[in-house]
C-alpha cells in the first residue's frame, strides 16, 4: 500500500483506462473477508479486512453495569467501545480516544440498537470493543458490519444482522465503497446501514456535494452493495456452524 499525504494527492482518482487507482470498476468493492469467533475469552468476536482495514470486534455481555447508574431498570443497555491503535494510520494518533472515535462509537451503536431485544435483559449491558490495526478508509462502515457479526456469534438475540458500506463521488463520477485515498481527495461521502428485518436505514450520514438525482442513485448502489456484503456475513457465520457440525460428527466416529 502507498501511503500519500494531502499534497501527494493524484490529480486523477482514475487512471487511463477508466478503472479506479486501485483496479476496481465503480461498482466494485474492495476485497472483503470476515471470521468469527476469533477472541477466545470473549462471548462473541469477528475479525473483517476489508480492503486495507483490519478492524476486530468482541462482545461481552450481558453483564452487569459499572458505574450502576447507567443501568435502566427496563432494558440493557448497549454500549460501544471504537478505538483505533496508535499505529492504524499515516500520522502516528495519540493512545487517549479522540472526539471522532468517541463519536464513532456513538454511532455504531445507533446503528445496532434497533435490532436487538434489549427489553429483555433489563438492568445490564451488552458492551462491545472495537479495535481498528490498520485503517484506509470507511472504518465507521466495516466496524458496524463486523460489530453486527460480533454480536450474532455471541448468542445475542437479533432481529437481524446490521451491514454497512459507503458510496462516494469521485472526479465527478458515482463509486461504490471509497478507498483511503478516494475519501480524502474525492467529492462526496455517503456511509450508510441497513437493518435487514425491515430494510431501513440505521445509518445515513453525508459530506460533500451531490445534486438530488446522484443521491437517489447512490441509494440504489448502495442496496446493491449491502446485499453483497449481508450475504459475506451469513456465509461467515455458516462456516463456523459448518466446523461445529464437523467436529462433532468426528468425534461421533472416533
Amino acid at each position: 500500500m502507498t501511503l500519500l499525504i494531502p499534497d501527494e494527492y493524484p490529480k486523477s482518482l482514475f487512471r487511463d483506462d477508466g478503472k479506479r487507482l486501485d483496479g476496481r470498476d465503480i461498482y466494485d468493492l474492495r476485497p472483503i473477508k470476515m471470521e468469527v469467533d476469533v477472541i477466545k475469552n470473549a462471548d462473541g468476536s469477528a475479525y473483517i479486512e476489508w480492503g486495507n482495514n483490519k478492524i476486530f470486534a468482541s462482545v461481552y455481555g450481558p453483564r452487569e453495569v459499572h458505574p450502576h447508574h447507567l443501568a435502566k431498570p427496563d432494558k440493557g443497555i448497549l454500549r460501544v467501545f471504537y478505538r483505533m491503535a496508535t499505529f492504524s494510520v499515516f500520522d502516528r494518533k495519540r493512545p487517549a480516544p479522540g472526539r471522532r472515535e468517541k463519536e464513532i462509537s456513538m454511532i455504531i451503536s445507533d446503528c445496532l440498537e434497533p435490532v436487538l431485544f434489549l427489553e429483555l435483559y433489563p438492568g445490564t449491558s451488552f458492551e462491545i470493543f472495537i479495535e481498528v490495526v490498520d485503517a484506509d478508509g470507511g472504518t465507521r462502515c466495516a466496524s458496524t458490519t463486523v460489530a453486527a457479526l460480533a454480536l450474532a456469534d455471541a448468542g445475542v438475540p437479533m432481529r437481524s444482522l446490521v451491514t454497512s458500506c459507503a458510496i462516494g463521488k469521485i472526479d465527478g463520477k458515482l463509486v461504490t465503497d471509497l478507498s483511503g485515498i478516494e475519501d480524502k481527495a474525492g467529492d462526496a461521502d455517503l456511509p450508510v446501514a441497513i437493518t435487514w428485518f425491515n430494510d431501513e436505514m440505521s445509518l445515513l450520514q453525508f459530506d460533500g456535494k451531490m445534486t438530488k438525482g446522484e443521491m437517489d442513485t447512490s441509494l440504489d448502489m448502495a442496496q446493491d452493495a449491502l446485499k453483497k456484503i449481508y450475504d459475506m456475513q451469513l456465509e461467515a457465520l455458516k462456516r463456523k456452524y459448518i466446523k461445529i457440525q464437523k467436529d462433532v460428527q468426528d468425534m461421533e466416529v472416533e
